[in-house]
């Protein structure tokens, strides 16, 4: 599949929409690591905001405080979560099993 060739300004805003997505996902994860927001709250967020539904569970893992990348997958491995998941793919179990968790710890 072959894509059409996008103006100048297509093209910008396009990096524009981008760049607009990642700093919403970026102070989702900041405001989650100061715990200003839950992990229940950026979750249910990511059904309605495509940039939050577009995050990966990973990333959302690493944001908590004592999470690394290792134990990230193996929290993921733990509730049977892909790891290239994102908060939009969640099932309902996964989703709860996910607060859960977090909720836990």
């Amino acid at each position: 599949m072959v894509l059409r060739p996008l103006s100048a300004s297509e093209r910008t805003d396009a990096l524009n929409k981008a760049a607009a997505a990642r700093a919403t996902r970026a102070a989702a994860k900041e405001s989650l690591k100061n715990g200003e927001r839950s992990a229940s709250q950026i979750i249910n967020s990511a059904m309605e905001d495509e940039a939050m539904a577009r995050m990966k569970v990973s990333e959302l893992l690493e944001a908590l405080p004592g999470i690394g990348k290792v134990r990230a997958a193996g929290i993921m491995k733990q509730l049977g979560i892909a790891a290239s998941r994102r908060l939009r793919g969640l099932g309902v179990h996964q989703r709860r099993a996910l607060v859960d968790f977090i909720d836990e710890n």
